[in-house]
């Protein structure tokens, strides 16, 4: 037998026997976890995976299949204008409300279509970090001046993250762009006005279903959220007649899902995700069946599915585990936490830029987090550090950069972060 290759397999036989065979069951805190982490599922799996990834997945499959090449490259692409490239990725996160995870498939959609590591990166970064909400929410609760920092330091993250990832994979890059330079201009189907609207609706539906409950009953955050079911179907109606004019999509087809979506609205208007779920499993049918490019949407959507849902299901369960859900226990008290953020030492900053890095936080919810935290002493440095690294990055997150971009790009990537986030923290503690 040749053992050196099959010491591989021997490892993970005798690592998994030593995991089984010292496994605490029975132990409070262990058995605490276990539970957290399948609460953490459940919870995310009913939250997020239908109103959140499901249109992002139909929006990634959209993007490598209607958004040619060319205009990728054009705007976002390795040998793209610097300053229209990164100034288009380091703003995008202003209108997608999205959390860490919901950004995977738009990243990984862009990516593989020729936008370069550096775009491609301050884009990853810059979507959960920035969304409007979320800094009109840090200012109100946490107060103006972390606001403010929020934003000018998660704008000049992704810009500066982009680059240096741009600059250290500069020979990938540079293979990327002579490859693209040979590559031929591809015929256009749409007008830019048509591709643009139709992106528009879908990412109305995605932003307008996830639009969270204010803490004020009154104003426009709160008009909004009582609106956001009609403004999302006001999308949805928008986006309908476009599969039907522009994508020629089967009038008979597309008008039952819609009519069976309305019927359900009527008769169950507390449940507004059953009419939701029958629109992505009517938009599934009619795409799927499709011969031509409908079609090819819909494989490509499901690519994506097939390649980030299981890992991000899998990472969600681990950090249930770890770190259990808010307010609750994992395996690593949160009391440890807590304790390590106390200050503004490099220790405290470095703590917090790391544990936000691996921690899963929903949108917006890192703000009350936080709330918490600095009420039992966590600084104002090490405060900004946690919101600057763990809205844009989470363990589920990590397991599907890794399937994108690989495991060096993604160590760099982690690593970038975290050192300019508490780098951040140090300089801003010590201002205020």
């Amino acid at each position: 037998m040749d053992w050196k290759s099959e010491w591989k397999p021997l490892l993970w036989l005798a690592g998994g026997f030593l995991v089984l065979y010292y496994l605490p069951i029975g132990e409070p805190r262990f058995n605490e976890a276990v539970l957290e982490a399948f609460y953490l599922a459940k919870w995310y799996a009913r939250e997020h995976v239908l109103l959140c990834l499901v249109p992002a997945f139909f929006i990634a499959g959209a993007v490598s299949v209607f958004v040619s090449q060319t205009a990728v490259m054009k705007y976002l692409g390795a040998g793209a204008n610097k300053v229209l490239a990164y100034s288009v990725a380091s703003v995008s996160g202003t209108i997608l409300a999205v959390c860490s995870c919901t950004i995977l498939p738009l990243f990984a959609g862009i990516y593989r279509m020729g936008a370069g590591l550096g775009p491609a990166t301050a884009f990853l970064y810059s979507g959960p970090a920035i969304n409007i909400l979320a800094i009109i929410l840090t200012a109100r609760i946490l107060g103006p001046e972390m606001g403010f920092a929020r934003a000018i330091g998660a704008i000049v993250f992704s810009i500066v993250i982009g680059g240096l990832m741009a600059l250290i994979f500069r020979r990938d890059e540079q293979r990327k762009q002579a490859l693209q330079m040979a590559m031929p201009e591809e015929e256009q189907k749409r007008t830019l006005l048509q591709n643009g609207l139709y992106f528009a609706s879908m990412i109305g539906i995605l932003v307008f279903a996830n639009w969270g409950r204010p803490e004020e009953t009154t104003g426009l955050w709160a008009l909004i959220y009582q609106a956001k079911w009609l403004l999302t179907s006001l999308f949805a109606t928008g986006f309908a007649i476009m599969l039907i004019r522009w994508f020629e999509l089967s009038m008979a087809k597309v008008v039952s899902v819609y009519v069976a979506v309305g019927l359900a609205a009527l008769l169950f208007p507390q449940t507004p995700v059953l009419a939701f779920s029958i629109a992505v499993v009517g938009l599934s049918i009619i795409t799927s069946s499709d011969d031509g490019e409908n079609g090819r949407w819909f494989s490509a959507s499901w690519d994506f599915a097939k390649q980030i849902l299981p890992l991000l299901l899998i990472g969600v369960f681990l950090a249930g585990l770890l770190l259990g859900r808010v307010g609750e226990e994992g395996l690593i008290p949160s009391e440890w936490v807590a304790a390590a953020v106390g200050g503004n030492s490099l220790s405290a900053n470095f703590v917090a830029s790391f544990a936000g890095a691996f921690m899963y936080f929903a949108t917006l919810t890192e703000v009350p987090i936080l709330q918490g935290l600095i009420g039992s002493g966590m600084g104002k440095g090490p405060a900004l550090a946690l919101l600057l690294a763990g809205p844009a990055l989470s363990l589920p997150n990590m397991l599907v950069i890794r399937s994108v971009i690989g495991t060096k790009k993604t160590v760099v990537f982690i690593l970038l972060v975290v050192v300019m986030a508490t780098l951040s923290g140090i300089l801003y503690g010590s201002l205020v």
